[in-house]
C-alpha cells in the first residue's frame, strides 16, 4: 500500500444512499475480503489474459481486480466508456476501491478502459455470476437440502432509437448513404459528391414537407380529398428525389469497384444502407400512393439497431416500447439465476 491508500476491507460506504454504486462496491468488497470466494473469482478472471502477455514487459496495463470492478459498474449502471472514464477518474470511493491513494492523480485513458474492460466476455461474467450467487445463498442462510423456487418474468431493454416512421427511416438511410459515399470519394480524389451537404439539405426540405402534412379531420369531403392529394404529391416528390440520388450512388459504387479505388468492406457498408433505403421506398409507395397496409412482420424499426422490436405489454400509460424483451429467472432469495434475450 502507498501513503494515503485505504485497505479495501476498511472502506466505508454511506448506507443511507439509494444509488446503485455503493451497493455494487459493497458486494465487490465482500468478494475481495472473502479469501475462498476471491480465489474462485480470480481463477475465472485469469482466463481473460491474452495469450503471450508478459507482466514484466511493456507498459503497465490494468490489474484483474480493476477490470472486475470497472466492468461490473459499467454493466450494472449501463454506462458507456466515456461515463466510465469520468467516474473512474473522479469518484473518490471508487478510486479507493481500485487501490489508489488520495495522493494518486493517475488517470485512466479511454482506450485503456476499452482494451481491458472489454475482455469481460458474457461467458466469463456468467461464470463469475454463478460463483457470486452461490456465495449469496450462503449469506442468505440457504441449506444444501433446501430447494430453489424460481419465478420467470420479462422486461423490455429499450434500444437507443427515435420513434420510427417509414419516411424518417428513409431519411436516415439516404443520409448515411450519401455521407459514406462522399467520404469515400473525397479520400480517393473523386469530386462527384462534393455537394453532398447541399444534396442532404434538399432531401431534408422535402422530408419535412411530407412529415408536416397531416390528414384532414374536416367533414368536408373536398377538403379531405385536397389534403390527400397534397400528401401524395409531397411523398412522391420526396421519393423521386431520393431515388435519383440512389441511382447516382449505385453508378459511383460501380465506378469505385471497377477501378479498385475503395475497399470491398466500405462498399458493402454503403450497399447495406442502400438496401434499407430501397425497402423504405417500396413501403412508402405502397402505404401512401397505393393505400395498402404494410404487414407488421415486414416493418423495420431502426436501420442502425435492426434487432429493435415493437413491443406492446399492456402497461398503463405505456402504449409501446422499442427494444428487446429479456426473460429473467429469479429465486426466492432475490438472486437472478438465468437470463435469456427473447429476440
Amino acid at each position: 500500500m502507498q501513503l494515503g491508500a485505504v485497505d479495501i476491507s476498511e472502506i466505508r460506504f454511506d448506507l443511507r444512499s439509494r444509488d446503485e454504486i455503493p451497493k455494487l462496491l459493497q458486494g465487490l468488497q465482500y468478494i475481495y475480503c472473502t479469501s475462498e470466494l476471491r480465489e474462485e473469482v480470480f481463477k475465472i478472471l485469469e482466463r481473460i489474459i491474452p495469450e503471450g502477455t508478459d507482466s514484466n514487459n511493456g507498459r503497465r496495463g490494468m490489474d484483474l481486480w480493476k477490470v472486475l470492478v470497472l466492468g461490473t459498474l459499467r454493466l450494472n449502471c449501463n454506462w458507456d466508456y466515456d461515463k466510465l472514464r469520468e467516474i473512474a477518474n473522479n469518484h473518490r470511493t471508487l478510486r479507493l476501491m481500485l487501490g489508489h491513494s488520495i495522493f494518486d492523480n493517475r488517470d485512466y485513458a479511454l482506450q485503456t478502459l476499452k482494451d481491458n474492460v472489454s475482455l469481460l466476455t458474457p461467458e466469463i461474467l456468467d461464470q463469475i455470476n454463478q460463483v457470486a450467487v452461490k456465495a449469496g445463498h450462503q449469506l442468505a442462510g440457504k441449506k444444501k437440502e433446501d430447494n430453489l423456487k424460481g419465478r420467470c418474468d420479462s422486461f423490455v431493454v429499450e434500444t437507443d432509437v427515435h420513434y420510427p416512421t417509414d419516411i424518417n427511416l428513409l431519411f436516415d438511410a439516404i443520409t448515411k448513404v450519401i455521407t459514406l459515399i462522399a467520404a469515400v470519394c473525397f479520400s480517393v480524389g473523386i469530386s462527384t459528391w462534393r455537394q453532398s451537404n447541399h444534396n442532404l439539405r434538399k432531401i431534408k426540405k422535402l422530408f419535412r414537407k411530407a412529415q408536416n402534412l397531416k390528414r384532414s379531420s374536416s367533414e368536408n369531403e373536398k377538403k379531405k380529398a385536397e389534403r390527400e392529394r397534397l400528401i401524395k404529391e409531397a411523398h412522391q416528390a420526396y421519393l423521386e428525389l431520393v431515388t435519383s440520388f440512389l441511382e447516382r450512388v449505385e453508378r459511383t459504387i460501380t465506378q469505385l469497384r471497377d477501378e479498385a479505388l475503395a475497399s470491398e468492406e466500405q462498399l458493402l457498408e454503403i450497399e447495406k444502407y442502400l438496401s434499407h433505403a430501397r425497402r423504405q421506398i417500396v413501403q412508402i409507395r405502397k402505404r401512401v400512393v397505393d393505400g395498402e397496409k404494410i404487414p407488421h412482420q415486414e416493418k423495420v424499426f431502426s436501420i442502425f439497431e435492426e434487432h429493435t422490436e415493437w413491443i406492446c405489454k399492456g402497461k398503463a400509460g405505456v402504449s409501446q416500447e422499442l427494444g428487446l424483451r429479456v426473460c429473467i429467472l429469479e429465486d426466492q432469495y432475490g438472486f437472478i439465476l438465468f437470463h435469456h434475450v427473447m429476440e
